[in-house]
């Protein structure tokens, strides 16, 4: 009598990690949470489970080890009593720091920028996204080589004895940058590439969504083009520039989802993901999403900002969505008098309407709220720019 086994498929068990950042002078304990709620949600999205929390106030991070002896001691001893897998650190680590640490701890450590980094390359699909993590991986790994060959670096000394370990690392260096150099040459060929599809859409006025990540621009686009791009409640859900036409009122216009942005984007994607940004830097008018909702929304609009500083893209016509209206809680204030005064969305509202010149709108893309407003308000600036562009254009729209 033959024995029948089932075999079930079990999904992958989420790494165990615990977070660990220094709070410094300029930064209040607030901050610091927001910003550990942040990494707690990268940690998710790269699919892992968050443990525990590990903070020090220091007037700067350690040299040698980022946070103090001490605090070293007891994040091992938490690691070692709960099987932690992975340290995820809110800080890029030196080299040097990384290797002083995974010495000490002998774990898995990541710093905040290779913790983005392995978020980008899980979710790139097209050729460009994946040579630009690529190129961006390889450029932060480059550094950091030295790490990778501990075991071969204590080698008996001596004349004619030494050891294999720098050998190594010195071809490993050579093969890195001759894949680097490859990889910007593949990143030339795809941008010539696509400026050529962009010079070829004609004349029609280009608007390009920009935001911090996961604020809904994904779903702005679907909304108003009518087009399935995916959605997603994660961070970096959207990594290719997204190009949709849109009509309103027989006005035809390109609307194009890009990358979303996030406090310290590592350098080296940014410097990486330039060619898909041009679609911002080319763009005749921003749409600047903002996820209302968010207690940090001021923080990411500073972000953001910073960003199409760094990209030469903040000389265009800003429209600011203020989405997720729907989702918006009132945040209580101390007035004047040390009362608690509840900040609506109307006094939210009329306040940021007095203080900057930009149009604003505040919607709610999933319920669709105020979206004819929003219509009506992207039509008028694109037609008013449009006569203005083409003004012996007789077309009728």
């Amino acid at each position: 009598m033959s024995k029948r086994f089932k075999i079930e498929e079990t999904a992958p068990k989420a790494e165990s990690v615990i977070l660990v950042t220094v709070i410094t002078p300029n930064v209040t304990e607030q901050m610091a949470k927001d910003y550990l709620q942040e990494l707690d949600f990268l940690v998710q999205t790269a699919g892992g489970e968050v443990k525990g929390i590990f903070t020090q106030k220091l007037s700067k991070p350690e040299h040698a080890t980022f946070v103090g002896t001490g605090k070293l001691i007891e994040i091992k001893e938490f690691v070692d009593a709960e099987d932690i897998d992975l340290i995820v650190f809110d800080d890029e680590l030196s080299p040097s720091q990384l290797r002083n640490i995974e010495r000490e701890l002998n774990k898995k450590v990541l710093d905040r920028s290779s913790l983005i980094l392995d978020i980008f390359a899980r979710h790139a699909q097209t050729a460009q996204a994946k040579t630009q993590v690529e190129l961006a991986q390889l450029q932060y790994l480059l550094p950091r080589l030295t790490r990778l060959w501990t075991h071969l670096e204590r080698q008996r000394g001596g004349i004619g004895m030494r050891g294999p370990g720098e050998t190594q690392i010195e071809t490993d260096r050579r093969i890195i940058l001759d894949k680097i150099s490859l990889l910007k040459e593949r990143l030339k060929i795809i941008d010539r590439q696509n400026s050529t599809q962009r010079k070829n859409r004609g004349e029609m006025i280009r608007v390009a969504l920009v935001g911090y990540t996961n604020v809904g621009k994904s779903t702005i686009l679907n909304m108003i083009s009518k087009s399935d791009v995916l959605m997603e409640n994660k961070l970096f859900a959207t990594l290719d520039t997204t190009v949709r036409k849109v009509v309103i009122d027989n006005l035809p216009f390109l609307l194009s989802d890009t990358v979303g942005f996030i406090r310290k984007l590592p350098h080296h994607l940014v410097e990486s993901f330039k060619s898909t940004l041009d679609e911002v830097r080319e763009a005749d008018i921003l749409i600047h999403v903002v996820d209302i909702s968010h207690p940090n929304f001021e923080d990411h609009i500073i972000a953001v900002n910073e960003t199409l500083k760094d990209i030469n893209a903040l000389d265009k016509p800003v429209i600011t969505v203020f989405n997720k209206i729907d989702a918006y809680k009132a945040p209580i204030e101390v007035g004047q008098e040390g009362e608690e005064v509840k900040i609506t969305l109307d006094d939210f509202r009329n306040s940021w309407m007095s203080k900057n010149a930009d149009p604003a709108i505040f919607l709610s893309a999933t319920e669709k709220i105020n979206l004819e407003e929003f219509k009506e308000k992207l039509y008028e600036i694109i037609s008013a720019m449009h006569n203005e562009r083409y003004p012996y254009n007789n077309l009728l729209y």
